[in-house]
């Protein structure tokens, strides 16, 4: 409940300081557009540089499942669902944006023992995982949506692919250089990857790039990926100067909880029913939906006034279902009495 309190507040924060600065058009600005897309390579980067590679392939199958089946279930099932209730056109793009699970928000759910260690194992990897592919994902479908119709949409998809493995490349051969050189390179080899990625729009490769150009001392880089999220939820509030669009954002939000359950449901079967149970209710957003919110705002008007009520929607569902699943639900008597919360 503390970080759905905190994104409150700055979303209010940016929404109070619009009101009393006049501002309006942000998002068509140039320096906008540049500081959103340096935002959201921060967040992709901390995203692949926190993947655990080990645990990972402990449970590749369900994570590759996940990562593919599954967020295209979850997010065939959010966009039909949306659609067929507004008939809005930009409910694909909605639906991407919010798909994915927070490994910023799971890391908190490691730390109590509501998962079994397999269970957080699947997880955490899960989360880590989905987190780039539905950003990516998200790119080619705002292009898609936005290009529809022309005949160069193809070639122009399998160009940015070869942009994006050459990008991924030089990478490489950069960690290979510094890799056994001072730390000082290995976080400018990093910086380096994560503007040059903003700059060039090349977050794919950006995101393979985090598998391996790791850093010495990962702190640094979680700061940077809180100071992210600090600073997109405050543009984020600026931008609702407008007003929000509440109804379809807690459409939005409520479909993409329930998909997750019904990809869960569908990609666990083997696994114990308290854990099939959890997983099914761990979707939460945070820095990607957000940032993700903000990129689109400029080509898809009056996104974020969708998405973020979304996103509110999403963490407070999280929070009350699970405390009923903890409460009421399987594995209740192996855990023992729930604890109530301090006062």
């Amino acid at each position: 409940m503390a970080r759905i309190g905190l994104l409150i507040a700055v979303v209010a924060a940016g929404w109070l300081a619009a009101e009393l600065g006049g501002l309006d058009g942000l998002e068509h600005s140039s320096a906008y557009v540049l500081f959103s897309s340096l935002l959201l390579a921060i967040g992709l980067y901390g995203s692949t540089h926190g993947i655990d590679r080990a645990e990972a392939r402990e449970h590749t199958r369900l994570i590759v499942l996940a990562v593919t089946v599954g967020v295209v279930l979850k997010t065939a099932f959010i966009a039909g669902v949306v659609y067929l209730v507004s008939g809005d056109p930009r409910a694909l793009i909605m639906a991407v944006v919010v798909a994915q699970i927070d490994p910023l928000s799971v890391a908190s759910v490691m730390k109590d023992d509501r998962l079994s260690a397999r269970a957080k194992t699947i997880l955490g990897a899960w989360s880590s995982f989905d987190d780039p592919v539905t950003i990516i994902l998200a790119v080619y479908a705002a292009a898609l949506v936005r290009g529809s119709g022309e005949g160069g949409l193809s070639a122009d998809y399998f160009a940015d692919l070869g942009l994006n493995a050459l990008f991924a490349l030089v990478a490489y051969l950069v960690w290979r250089l510094v890799r056994n050189a001072p730390p000082v390179l290995s976080y400018l080899a990093a910086a380096g990857a994560v503007v040059s990625a903003a700059w060039s729009s090349l977050m794919l490769g950006l995101a393979a790039a985090g598998l391996y150009l790791r850093l010495p001392d990962s702190r640094w880089l979680l700061r940077a990926v809180s100071a992210a999220f600090a600073l997109s939820a405050f543009l984020m509030g600026l931008l609702l100067v407008g007003g929000t669009s509440l109804g379809m954002g807690v459409l939005l939000g409520l479909a993409a909880f329930a998909a997750q359950m019904v990809a869960a449901l569908v990609l666990t079967r083997g696994l114990p029913v308290v854990d099939r149970v959890h997983l099914g209710l761990a979707q939460q957003n945070g820095v990607t939906a957000v940032i993700l919110a903000l990129v689109f705002e400029r080509d898809f008007g009056g996104f974020v006034a969708v998405v973020a009520p979304a996103i509110l929607t999403i963490n407070l569902v999280h929070v009350v279902a699970n405390r009923a699943a903890d409460a009421w639900g399987p594995g209740r008597e192996a855990r023992g009495p729930v604890p109530s919360a301090p006062r």
